[in-house]
């Protein structure tokens, strides 16, 4: 049994929940807290866990017994395990309220082919449970999960390298740098190629990250370890105080959560330059003041159009970014690729410069939106989709590049334009087969004055027969139709 397949047994499971009213989300982290002691227990790294709360002991019990058991196991797992544990488990609640479904999932999940699982990587296997959630519209995952497909051009395209610090300072599920994690090992002959101490440097410290959510937290805590990753993920806020030491990074991969910061206040740290109720402008003024300023540090981060060319404070965090940064290459993300639907997004791709002034001389965008077939569960994105890109991307000369998607934009007509990067569309060929239909306003115009005509007539008819029912009474004999 392959981890597909794994995955939607472990999916199906949900069914069993509907009627104690879970929701998909809370399926997954339920799962998590099960699945994190069925996989210590498979890679046989149950030693750091009381005897008393292994897999075994669920195994071993059933009905009311098991649930009271399960209780207290992730109660104590959060106050009194290790590090890790508590990472886990802190905080943790179930929200199964049958004994028998509980039984029923532990049951079940101890019943799976492991040992196909672990063939292929137990890692992978709960990150097919993260996409499964996020695919699930009911769920609301979506909107923190960013598509494999985009995750991994992304950093194909960064290219992470060993030895360098990687940061997403608004982890999610810790995709991104799972991501970046892979393709170093790649690189590395899965870190063999590596001295001792450069491979511990990759474990421990190459790759960390921030998340506000508690659950989602948790998520990002159990894909981290199942993928022998163990940097930092704090639990908490970049735009607060915390995110003030986050910096002095050679790479930063991130997609911040969309909308306004709740409430409307502004971040609450005081080291930056411009602050604004718009959440990511707050995030994308952090990402570049957070790398290394020497020239080479980079950054991809996924922003919704609104930050292109928000004015005020939008406008003059641009240019502070055009300042601190080469900002060399935007994509424009087609629509329906999110599970939160008809949002409208962007990858911006900079280089911290080695001064603050002028850093950016022009910048390409590639269009990848307009005249795009739609995107959705039935025709889903892939990387085949922006082999194009990539090549435009890559180039040496991208002046060579002979494709109406790649335009380039000097800082000074960027300028011109109050530093707006709302730039480089292409023409939509499904306007353009109305492109002979009359102007829509003389169209209005003209339906108004027909509909005004079409009420006067009415008027007159009305009023008509208004003088014809007063003459009928009028010359009606007294007592008529009367009861009298």
């Amino acid at each position: 049994m392959g981890n597909q397949q794994i995955v939607q047994k472990l999916w199906n499971l949900c069914n069993v929940l509907r009627d104690d009213g879970i929701t998909y989300h809370q399926y997954v982290t339920e799962l998590t807290y099960l699945l994190f002691l069925k996989m210590m227990k498979e890679t046989d790294n149950e030693g750091s866990i009381e005897e008393e709360y292994r897999w075994d002991s669920l195994v071993s019990l059933h009905g009311l017994e098991l649930k009271t058991h399960y209780q207290k196991l992730l109660i104590d797992l959060g106050n009194e395990g290790n590090d890790i544990l508590k990472q886990i488990y802190t905080n943790a609640k179930t929200n199964i309220d049958e004994p028998k479904n509980l039984e029923k999932i532990v049951r079940s999940i101890d019943e799976l082919d492991w040992y196909s699982a672990k063939e292929e990587g137990l890692g992978d296997l709960y990150e097919g449970l993260l996409e499964k959630n996020a695919s699930e519209t009911k769920s609301g995952a979506g909107q923190y999960f960013t598509p494999r497909p985009l995750i991994d051009v992304i950093v194909k395209l960064v290219d992470p390298q060993p030895g360098e610090r990687c940061n997403d300072p608004a982890a999610g599920t810790f995709g991104f740098m799972i991501a970046a994690d892979r393709h170093v090992r790649l690189k590395t002959d899965d870190y063999f190629d590596l001295g001792e101490k450069e491979a511990e440097f990759q474990k421990y410290k190459a790759f960390s990250g921030v998340e506000l959510v508690k659950d989602t937290h948790r998520l990002a805590m159990m894909n981290a370890l199942l993928h022998d990753i163990h940097g930092e993920i704090f639990l908490g806020d970049t735009l607060s105080e915390l995110g003030s030491n986050l910096k002095n990074y050679d790479v930063i991969l991130t997609n911040p959560p969309f909308g306004t910061k709740q409430g409307g206040e502004r971040p609450t740290r005081d080291d930056l330059t411009f602050t604004s109720t718009n959440k990511q402008l707050n995030f994308l003024q952090h990402i570049y003041r957070a790398l290394k300023p020497n020239g080479e540090a980079r950054a991809a981060v996924v922003l919704p159009d609104n930050v292109l060319f928000e004015s005020g404070i939008g406008a003059k965090i641009r240019e502070d970014l055009l300042d601190k940064c080469n900002l060399h290459t935007i994509l424009r993300l087609p629509t329906g690729i999110f599970y939160a639907q008809g949002v409208k997004t962007n990858v911006l791709f900079f280089t911290r410069g080695a001064t603050d002034k002028d850093t950016t001389k022009e910048v390409w965008v590639y269009d990848l939106r307009t005249n795009m077939s739609s995107f959705g569960k039935r025709n889903p994105l892939t990387e085949k989709h922006f082999e194009a890109f990539v090549e435009a991307f890559l180039s040496e000369d991208r002046f060579s590049i002979k494709d109406e998607r790649f335009n380039v934009f000097t800082r000074e007509e960027i300028q011109k334009k109050d530093y707006s990067l709302d730039i480089g569309l292409i023409a939509d060929e499904s306007i353009s087969v109305y492109a002979n239909l009359p102007d829509p306003i003389d169209s209005a115009e003209d339906a108004i004055a027909k509909l005004e005509q079409a009420l006067g007539l009415l008027n007159e008819v009305v009023t008509e027969l208004r003088e014809v029912e007063e003459d009928k009474v009028s010359t009606e004999p007294v007592g008529v139709g009367r009861n009298e």
